[in-house]
């Protein structure tokens, strides 16, 4: 958003390093990517020898159930975080390649284990998993690695919600449900979602570095790992039972 002045690129420019850029840039439209290609390509010495690294960290997200979510909603999701993905990266790759250098995917611990209410998020980032590991294999040979940095909780530190943000996200979509939706399930049970997701949102670590610092071992180790697992003990326990375990055991552990 440097178009509109955003106060994140704000708060960036005002850094005055020379060793940063921002640039406008929305991964939805290609416009706008073949736009900073172009930026990072002329700002190479030489660039034949290619640019090193993308981080695609760009993402949106949202909550309810499916009966509960309009398909604008799950293509408004998958277009920033997923298709946004897959459009820089393809974009950037022939400068990548030249350079022999990395590409850093942003996903989720959701992108590995869905979660009720949050269908949306959880296609977009499983098909980020399924888009980077398609990558890697075709450019292993290449010289090219790619890594997933899969974030647990980080709701509070993203400020991605706000109990208002929340609320006006659940007016809008009670307002929007067709009638026999609205009248099968009834204002009590949607009220109820809306409460456990206000209590998800507010909860979470504060502290972004084991994120940051999962990108930058991506970046400049000289053997990245394939897939980076920033959070707590509980996330971390409860991934590994939701994709090791029979579905019978983990969905009764963790969903009924």
């Amino acid at each position: 958003m440097k178009d509109k002045g955003d106060v994140g690129v704000k708060e960036l420019d005002s850094l005055k390093s020379d060793r940063l850029r921002t640039i406008q840039l929305n991964v939805c439209k290609s416009q706008e990517v073949e736009a900073a290609v172009e930026t990072v390509r002329s700002s190479l010495g030489d660039p034949e020898k290619g640019m090193w690294g993308l981080v695609n960290n760009a993402g949106i997200s949202t909550f309810g159930e499916v009966e509960f979510t309009s398909m604008e909603t799950y293509k408004e999701v998958a277009e920033v975080n997923l298709w946004g993905t897959v459009r820089m990266t393809k974009s950037f790759l022939p400068l990548i390649r030249r350079a022999k250098g990395r590409v850093i995917n942003i996903s989720s611990m959701l992108g590995r284990m869905a979660n009720p209410a949050r269908s949306p998020y959880c296609i977009s980032k499983f098909g980020v998993e399924a888009f980077s590991d398609c990558l890697r294999y075709e450019m292993h040979s290449l010289g090219v690695k790619v890594s997933v940095v899969e974030p647990g909780n980080f709701i509070v530190a993203t400020s991605l919600y706000s109990p208002e943000r929340i609320q006006a996200i659940a007016n809008k979509m009670w307002d929007d449900l067709p009638e026999v939706v609205r009248k099968d399930y009834g204002r009590k049970y949607f009220d109820e979602k809306i409460a456990k997701m206000e209590t998800y949102c507010s909860s979470g670590s504060t502290d972004t570095s084991p994120v940051i610092n999962a990108v930058t071992h991506a970046l400049t180790a000289a053997t990245p790992y394939t897939r980076y697992h920033p959070m707590d003990y509980y996330w971390w326990l409860r991934m590994q039972i939701m994709t090791h375990f029979p579905g019978a055991i983990s969905d009764k552990i963790y969903i009924h």
